[in-house]
């Protein structure tokens, strides 16, 4: 992977040096050259960045990479060799296509070749016993899937069995109202390892792996408190509908399926290039690059989950209840106050539960679901009242919904880095997932100079804003403060609809907290108020 990463850098950085020739033969002044190459150094830092990105990605969302990383250690511990561009297809699917979006991988899916003691006619067999509405093939790219979701990733398998346990059945009630194959149940597996809040570089969200726009095509609610793409049963709902309309325009589920991953617009250039061929195998070639794994990867995925026993996996305990009562509420609740008067664990309201954001269920706005392991309902229904009342002036006093309202709501959405000896923008961003533009934006940066122990705002996820926060209220951070710094202190005029969380976002590197310990306050503040700021 190294290698192909250090050729794939040594090409595109030979390119952007070939776009300074043309200024030397232009005879640009000594300073203009200095300046081109300058920018030309931060693009080609910017460039090694994002290819080292691939590398260093942490996995802990990406629900496969690691498994498959261990797998192939693993052969090389029994020394199977494997060369840079063998490791890196088989990973293009889950680790490129699920980590930075639809890319175009620069080599073919299919060449990786795992041994099993499991003979062909086997695997054939037990696929020909599998009572399967969709045609399943058998060739050397499917059989290298089925080696890896069958033996070479037991401790996956095993907790992708468990989640099974709870999620199949209602996606089979789903497929089933929609009179589709109840194979398509499978695609989750592929898509997200059965994780419910997975979220890919390309902010597909959920065990179906909606980006934004498909999700709200097909109804799916977005806003500050609430994302379907993570409720497991209408996010497969809108897969199942999604699917269907595949279907309408291929007439083949293999077709459909690959749809899913590439979208229908390559799907149907690849049956234009091969002909009009409506046939996965006969427009292989002509699909994506990290396409072609698709449907080999469901056929894997499909043997794995039929055949486990015979290759010694054993499901882990579930994590999930065996049964679960659904309620519709019609005013706020805060997972805090169903679990403190209820007695339901968080963990589980969250595992139940998780399409909402804030940890608040908005059932004021309309009714909204809620669901709770079913050895707690009777308690539910007796107690119901008490939960609405019980902390309710805390959980839901206008700072805290206004602070959930501005998308940073936790200090984990919002850090501050102090830049490092070494350090580029490019570095910094590519460390952080966010754009040199932001950064800039976030920071009123006009260049892109930096000194070393220079502390930079820098936001993350969703809540992050498109714009400066002092931009937001037309004043920059020297404008907002209405006395000049003094003392280690800026002070600050509150204005009307200010919050501290707004405030301390105009300000790199202080927090909520250090606003209140510096005045010696709670969360309640009025307009005209002025509050000492420390300086960081």
């Amino acid at each position: 992977m190294k290698i192909l990463f250090r050729y794939a850098a040594a090409a595109a950085i030979a390119a952007l040096i070939m776009m300074v020739i043309p200024a030397e033969s232009a005879a640009q002044s000594k300073k203009a050259l200095k300046k081109e190459n300058k920018e030309l150094r931060e693009k080609i830092d910017s460039l090694e960045a994002k290819l080292r990105e691939f590398m260093e990605a942490d996995p802990v969302k990406d629900s496969i990479a690691t498994e498959m990383l261990q797998a192939f250690d693993e052969n090389e511990r029994r020394s199977q060799s494997y060369s840079p561009n063998d490791i890196d297809s088989l990973l293009n699917l889950w680790y490129l296509h699920r980590q930075v979006g639809p890319v175009e991988s620069l080599i073919a899916t299919d060449s990786v070749k795992f041994t099993s003691s499991t003979p062909d006619s086997i695997i054939i067999k037990r696929l020909e016993s599998i009572n399967s509405y969709i045609t399943l093939p058998y060739n050397e790219t499917v059989r290298g899937y089925i080696i890896l979701y069958a033996e070479k990733m037991p401790t996956k398998l095993a907790h992708m069995l468990s989640l099974a346990e709870y999620y199949f059945p209602i996606f089979e009630e789903t497929l089933n109202a929609y009179d589709m194959p109840l194979e398509l149940k499978y695609m989750a597996v592929i898509e997200s390892a059965l994780n419910p809040t997975a979220v890919s570089r390309a902010r597909a969200k959920g065990m179906w792996q909606f980006i934004y726009h498909t999700a709200k095509t097909y109804g799916l609610k977005i806003n500050t408190y609430v994302d379907e793409r993570f409720d497991p049963i209408k996010a497969a709902d809108a897969a199942a509908r999604y699917l269907k309309d595949a279907y309408d325009v291929f007439g083949d589920w293999n077709l459909a399926i690959s749809s899913y991953n590439c979208g229908l617009g390559n799907v149907n250039k690849a049956i234009r290039r091969a002909g009009g061929k409506k046939d996965f195998w006969e427009i292989y070639r002509y699909l994506p690059r990290e396409t072609r794994g698709y449907v080999p990867a469901f056929v894997g995925a499909m043997y794995a989950f039929n055949f486990y026993k015979e290759h010694g996996v054993t499901p882990a305990p579930s994590p999930l209840p065996p049964h679960v009562d659904t309620f519709f509420v019609n005013r706020n609740v805060h997972f805090k106050q169903i679990s403190e008067v209820v007695g339901i664990p968080e963990e589980d309201l969250h595992n139940l539960n998780p399409q909402y954001l804030k940890d608040v269920i908005p059932g004021r706005e309309e009714p909204s679901l809620l669901r709770i392991p079913a050895k707690y309902t009777a308690t539910f229904i007796e107690r119901e009242d008490s939960v609405y009342r019980y902390k309710a002036a805390e959980l839901f006093s206008p700072a805290t919904l206004t602070s959930i309202h501005t998308g940073i709501t936790s200090p984990a959405e919002r850090t501050v880095y102090k830049v490092k000896q070494g350090d580029t923008l490019g570095k910094i961003a590519r460390k952080h997932h966010v754009t040199v533009s932001q950064i800039k934006n976030w920071n009123h940066m006009r260049n892109n100079n930096l000194r070393i122990g220079q502390k930079l705002v820098i936001y993350t996820g969703d809540g992050a804003p498109s714009i400066s926060p002092s931009k937001k209220s037309g004043k920059t951070v020297q404008q907002a403060s209405s006395e000049a710094q003094s003392g280690g202190f800026t002070t600050y005029k509150v204005r009307k609809g200010d919050t501290l969380s707004k405030i301390a976002a105009k300000f790199p590197g202080v927090s909520v907290n250090d606003i209140k310990k510096a005045n010696g306050i709670g969360n309640n503040i009025r307009a005209g108020q002025k509050l000492k700021i420390p300086t960081k």
